[in-house]
């Protein structure tokens, strides 16, 4: 656990600096976005998770490089885990850049892959289901693992990471069910040595958290793709196979019911998630 806890710290460090060295950059106009009360602000700030996390395993690899002990480079799990927050990062900007947000839901991506028209947000998916493919499929090799297994595995983590998108609907939300849901992860984790990269990933959003509640900025799906994702992959990463097959379906589940129940009107009509949801938010007029 105190590896864990050394990995979110060093995250939350990294984030804190990305954050400040990147603002100028998301001044820039083809940032530009209105959030729901109609302000004008910058989006696709979830950027800083992918290019913080570039820097962090930078310089881990300069350290080991310099006391020559053990193996150089990043251990698999930790792999695993960047090529994951990259891939479903790029996927999420070209949403945030491009989507023009004409066609929403599975349905609706579904409908327009049929009429032979790619959306941004089909984009998303079909890549997101390929990106988990990629990063799951190096796991067939150990032991018992058959192609049903990677499939389960990468199906958990594709839902995830849309999962994510689906709950980022109010300023951090996403953020505050990520921290809820990686620490019910580490509880569960038959393996923490995994959670390193996760917990990486987890302390540069938490760095996230203040500007998303003040809406000085919008994480966008750069930022909700690759959080819903990093939780499911430290599912498969950490915790056993009945916990990961439980897991599935209720994100499946979820899924599934986002197209037709507002996870916003849940939330408000539920007394606790409702002051969760608000808690250091700014009041509406």
């Amino acid at each position: 656990m105190t590896d864990i806890a050394l990995a979110v710290l060093g995250g939350m460090v990294a984030g804190l600096l990305t954050l400040a060295a990147m603002r100028p950059m998301f001044a820039q106009p083809l940032f530009a976005r209105e959030n729901h009360r109609g302000h004008v602000l910058p989006t696709a700030v979830g950027l800083v998770v992918p290019i913080a996390l570039l820097g962090i395993e930078a310089v881990l690899a300069l350290i080991a490089l310099g006391v020559r002990r053990g193996n150089v480079g990043m251990d698999g799990a930790r792999q695993m885990t960047f090529l994951l927050v990259v891939g479903l990062g790029l996927l999420g900007m070209v949403d945030d850049l491009a989507g023009s947000g004409d066609v929403r839901g599975f349905r609706g991506h579904l409908a327009a892959l049929r009429s032979g028209r790619l959306t941004t947000g089909g984009l998303k998916l079909v890549g997101g289901g390929c990106v988990a493919l990629v990063v799951c499929a190096p796991y067939a090799g150990l032991g018992n693992r058959s192609a049903l297994h990677v499939i389960r595995d990468a199906s958990l983590v594709a839902l995830a990471a849309n999962l994510g998108n689906l709950l980022d609907r109010a300023p951090g939300r996403v953020l505050k069910v990520s921290a809820i849901a990686f620490v019910a992860v580490g509880v569960m984790a038959s393996y923490e040595s995994a959670l390193v990269g996760p917990a990486f990933v987890f302390g540069i959003s938490l760095i996230l958290l203040g500007g998303d509640l003040r809406e000085q900025f919008m994480l966008g799906d750069t930022g909700a793709n690759v959080l819903g994702g990093v939780l499911g992959l430290a599912l498969v990463m950490a915790t056993s196979p009945p916990v990961r097959l439980v897991a599935l379906v209720v994100v499946l589940l979820l899924n599934l019911a986002s197209e037709r129940v507002s996870f916003s009107k849940v939330i408000e009509a539920v007394g606790a998630l409702r002051a969760l949801d608000r808690l250091g938010r700014r009041p509406y007029p």
